[in-house]
C-alpha cells in the first residue's frame, strides 16, 4: 500500500487596503442632471439627458439609439458644441468621450 503524503498548510498575514482608483477612467465622474442636445451632424438634433460628467467623457441617457463608434456632437449647457464619440451603447443610455477635453472652467460651470 502507497504511502499517504501529508499535506502542509502554510499560513501567512497580509495588510489589504481597497483601492480608490478610477478604474479605466482619465478623471472622476460627477453625477449630473443636464438637458443636453445631440447629433451626428446636419439637422439631426435630438433631446437627450446627461446623467455623469467628467472631463473627458459623458454617459446619456437618449430616447433614440446611438452605435458604439459613432462621432456625435453634444450641445452642452453653458459650453455649446462638444464633438464626442460613442464607446459604449446599451438600448438608450450611451457612454461618449470627448474628442477635447473640457476645461476646467467649462467643467465647473457646468457642474456647479
Amino acid at each position: 500500500m502507497p504511502a499517504m503524503s501529508q499535506a502542509r498548510s502554510v499560513q501567512f498575514a497580509a495588510e489589504v487596503e481597497p483601492a480608490e482608483g478610477l478604474g479605466r477612467r482619465r478623471s472622476p465622474r460627477k453625477p449630473v442632471s443636464l438637458d443636453a442636445k445631440v447629433g451626428r451632424g446636419g439637422l439631426d438634433r435630438a433631446l437627450c439627458r446627461v446623467v455623469d460628467l467628467s472631463p473627458h467623457g459623458a454617459r446619456l441617457q437618449t430616447y433614440s439609439a446611438l452605435r458604439n463608434g459613432t462621432m456625435i456632437w453634444l450641445t452642452l449647457p453653458k459650453v455649446g458644441y462638444c464633438a464626442a464619440r460613442v464607446v459604449w451603447a446599451d438600448d438608450f443610455a450611451a457612454g461618449v468621450e470627448f474628442r477635447d477635453p473640457l476645461s476646467e472652467d467649462d467643467f465647473d460651470a457646468i457642474t456647479a
